[in-house]
């Protein structure tokens, strides 16, 4: 596919530009195994339906999805492909985060002057030290910084990456508060490297690499850039949820796709398998009803349980509230832990119940369960996280990430 200078026009609502895509994101999908990252005419063709930037501001070229909307969307391109939804998911999380918390006018330079933007970032840290100093020009900053697990890079036009400032003698600069400063520095593509670091079972396709800056220029206009800006330039109450949380519900949306996914391919697989030595097909086994009613289960009530959270904090969001607060914050993180885990859970139930079928690499089933595991293991919505939440359920004392307050995590 040759690249555009404008995304095309998008028709149709958000689910139905999906499914209208699901013969490219299918092809991707496949394509993205090999590659360890998504082919660019997948990539296009989702910024043509308006994807990346659907969460974004209307006023920026998007359509001001709610939380809701877009989980929904999320988890229609990852029931198809969770490597095809999770780059969706992370280039249209960063987009739309950058978006909130940028300057207004900068913010139409980088996104209507440039309609086809997709950014990446955050990560953790990586092998080499990381800094920032006062560029000798004038003009800006030098940034030296390596960050893993950065899905999407090789389809991103920015990154950002973290990394403290220091001062020409290499103290730590501080702020007025006496606090180091440490920040997210807003890279353009042409200031950093994509190092292979990729290769994975589970979210393969997902291209998240290592990415590395040595000394790369950030100019003085893009230097306040983060994540969030208190209080918000945009009316959307995403825009004053806590960090922690978006990056949360986006991952439970990749996680709820991947097993509606495997309850489809599930049941194409009962329909026509006969396990060997069965007098009936694998639709008619006892065992095959109980786990595929079970999973079904599982699903629909993990999906109840996070729709209903999410809409708890927007509900709060719209009556006045200036972020969400403790209670709302526990119940949304914990009901997007859940929905990971769960759905991992399923995956596992109906992909046991398909019997060998499922170990074969050349059926959707495999896939699906190395992919159900990744997206759990995110430290967004991980395990260990029940262990924090119930600790605070019984008392304890709550950390920033789920005490109601307006701490932001610049972290991904």
């Amino acid at each position: 596919m040759v690249m555009m200078d404008t995304p095309k026009s998008a028709t149709g609502s958000i689910l139905e530009r999906v499914e209208a895509l699901r013969p490219i994101i299918e092809a991707g999908g496949h394509e993205a195994q090999k590659l360890r990252r998504l082919p660019q005419d997948c990539v296009d063709a989702m910024i043509d339906a308006g994807l990346f930037r659907a969460p974004i501001p209307r006023a920026l070229g998007g359509e001001d999805l709610s939380s809701m909307e877009t989980i929904e969307m999320l988890e229609a391109v990852s029931a198809i492909d969770a490597s095809v939804g999770w780059n969706l998911m992370l280039g249209s999380e960063i987009n739309a985060m950058v978006a909130g918390g940028m300057d207004p006018v900068l913010a139409k330079e980088v996104y209507l002057d440039n309609p086809r933007v997709v950014m990446c970032g955050g990560g953790g840290p990586g092998s080499q030290p990381s800094y920032a100093k006062r560029d000798p020009s004038g003009d800006g900053y030098r940034v030296w910084a390596q960050a893993t697990f950065i899905s999407g890079c090789s389809n991103a036009t920015w990154c950002l990456m973290v990394a403290p400032l220091l001062e020409d003698d290499n103290s730590m600069a501080k702020d007025a508060s006496g606090a180091p400063i440490v920040k997210m520095w807003f890279l353009h593509r042409s200031q950093w490297e994509i190092m292979d670091t990729w290769d994975v079972s589970g979210l393969r396709g997902s291209g998240s690499h290592d990415v590395r800056t040595e000394g790369g220029h950030v100019p003085d206009k893009f230097s306040d850039v983060g994540l969030v800006t208190f209080p918000p330039h945009h009316s959307n109450p995403v825009f004053r949820m806590p960090v922690p949380l978006r990056l949360a519900y986006n991952k439970a949306a990749v996680a709820l796709g991947i097993a509606k996914g495997a309850l489809d391919e599930f049941v194409k697989l009962a329909n026509t398998k006969t396990p060997m030595l069965s007098a009936v097909p694998l639709k008619d086994r006892p065992i095959a009803q109980h786990k595929f009613g079970e999973a079904t289960a599982v699903y629909r009530a993990a999906r109840a349980y996070l729709m209903e959270a999410m809409s708890a904090v927007e509900d709060e969001l719209h009556a006045g509230a200036p972020w969400p607060g403790a209670e709302t914050t526990q119940n949304a993180r914990l009901a997007c832990t859940h929905a990971a885990n769960a759905c991992m859970q399923a995956v596992d139930w109906v992909t046991n119940a398909a019997g060998t079928s499922a170990i074969r690499m050349d059926n959707p089933l495999e896939r699906k369960l190395r992919d159900a595991h990744g997206a759990a293991t995110h430290r967004w919505v991980a395990h260990p996280l029940y262990g924090e939440l119930g600790r605070i359920y019984m008392g304890g004392e709550a950390g920033p990430e789920f005490d109601g307050s307006n701490s932001q995590s610049p972290r991904k």
